[in-house]
């Protein structure tokens, strides 16, 4: 078990409000230009996130957790040992709608596939982010299947 000393608070924060708030030893995030890692008394960095799981290790008693958060972009904040996501929407992985994000995934496609055949590039753009945070939703949940 890490030391109460070494651990760090994590909170989730979209505009529906608080999504996630626990203590953790390490959180893993992609960055817009690469993967991050953040441990205890880590320098403090402001940077934007990419559509891409966040996975907060916390401990509790006698056991190491990961929970995972299908974080559909937005900015990681993080001094003075605490770690702020501020995200358009986040969700938990036991907290997503698989059925619903698989809709959602089928529908981006098919917009996709209607931008291109009118050579609509800002109607595809969209569908292509809408595709990329449905996937993102689903790869998250199969984390803890």
């Amino acid at each position: 078990m890490a030391d109460p000393e070494k651990l760090f608070k994590v909170n989730v924060v979209t505009p529906d409000g608080l999504v996630y708030s626990h203590r953790s030893s390490i959180i893993d995030m992609r960055a817009v230009d690469g993967r991050r890692e953040i441990m205890y008394n880590h320098a403090p960095i402001l940077t934007p996130l990419a559509i891409a799981d966040v996975k907060v290790k916390r401990s509790r008693e006698m056991s190491n957790e990961v929970d995972h958060i299908a974080v559909n972009g937005g900015y990681i904040e993080f001094s003075n040992n605490v770690a702020t996501i501020i995200a358009d929407s986040a969700e938990r992985a036991r907290n997503i709608d698989v059925s619903r994000a698989e809709a959602a995934k089928e529908r981006a496609e098919k917009n996709i596939k209607e931008a291109r055949q009118k050579k609509d590039q800002q109607s595809l753009e969209r569908a292509q982010v809408a595709l990329r945070r449905a996937v993102n939703r689903i790869n998250v949940y199969n984390t803890i299947k």
